[in-house]
């Protein structure tokens, strides 16, 4: 299955559902006016790309040509190079030669190697037992070490320190990844797996750390993601797509954050 066959398919995705951490309202608006792609996450795209299945890139992607638009010569020259591109994603030279310094300094490391040698972009359905939805994922990898099943998911940040990772990791809704995740392998092979973040910066070094999700964090997501699941299905079977004031349209209350309260007395 390709990845734009993927995206079609109406399952639920994680991405997708991670919009109600926000609300309802919201999700439904970008469900329905999805966001263009920036060049942050063209990078993301860039590097997966390069690092999980470099010899699909030219399938998917074209690099721009070095041409100067500001002439008419050059605007034809870069009209007839976005023919020819066709419905693949054009890139930067520079974002491109800095997405594949990354892959090769992350395949240098032989655990990188090692968690990255199972089966790559692979897509699993499955129905919620629950709701009723239908949920799916598609993993960066998924390899077999031992008697372990390892999920294998690459991030690209600004700072793949553990401590700063960690906190980023709970603000995307990494957590909620893994859960989400975990459950969708285990329905689809009958095996609990592991769940390991491959990190790397975004500028030289290019430094590398692999994270593996202990099970508090797996639990912590969980959590989050079966409250998202449950919200999901109501607004979709009622069509309540509500905003910040809930189901009940209530006033909320706002009052300071703990750590000033004591200012106060």
């Amino acid at each position: 299955m390709t990845e734009k066959e993927y995206r079609q398919h109406p399952a639920i995705s994680r991405s997708e559902l991670w919009a109600m951490n926000k609300s309802p309202e919201y999700f439904k608006y970008r469900r329905e006016h999805p966001i263009e792609p920036t060049p942050a996450m063209l990078f993301g795209q860039v590097a997966h790309k390069l690092l999980l299945q470099p010899e699909d890139f030219e399938t998917d992607f074209i690099l721009a040509p070095d041409i100067d638009r500001r002439t008419k010569a050059g605007k034809e020259a870069w009209n007839e190079f976005l023919d020819a591109a066709a419905d693949r994603t054009v890139v930067p030279a520079d974002m491109y030669e800095t997405a594949l310094a990354m892959s090769e300094k992350a395949m240098s490391e032989p655990l990188v190697r090692k968690l990255l040698a199972g089966q790559k972009e692979q897509p699993f359905f499955w129905t919620d037992a629950d709701t009723g939805e239908d949920c799916k994922i598609r993993t960066d990898c998924l390899t077999e070490i031992g008697d372990n099943l390892i999920i294998v998911d690459y991030k690209t940040c600004n700072d793949a320190s553990t401590d700063v990772f960690m906190r980023e990791a709970v603000k995307f809704g990494y957590e909620f990844q893994s859960a989400m995740y975990s459950e969708g392998v285990e329905r689809n092979t009958g095996r609990k797996p592991l769940f390991v973040f491959i990190a790397q910066e975004k500028t030289e070094p290019y430094a590398v750390n692999i994270l593996q999700a202990d099970e508090a964090f797996v639990l912590r997501g969980y959590d989050r993601y079966r409250e998202f699941l449950g919200i999901y299905h109501y607004c979709r079977t009622t069509g309540d797509w509500y905003g910040y004031m809930g189901k009940e349209k209530i006033l909320n209350t706002l009052t300071l954050p703990s750590w000033m309260k004591g200012d106060n007395e």
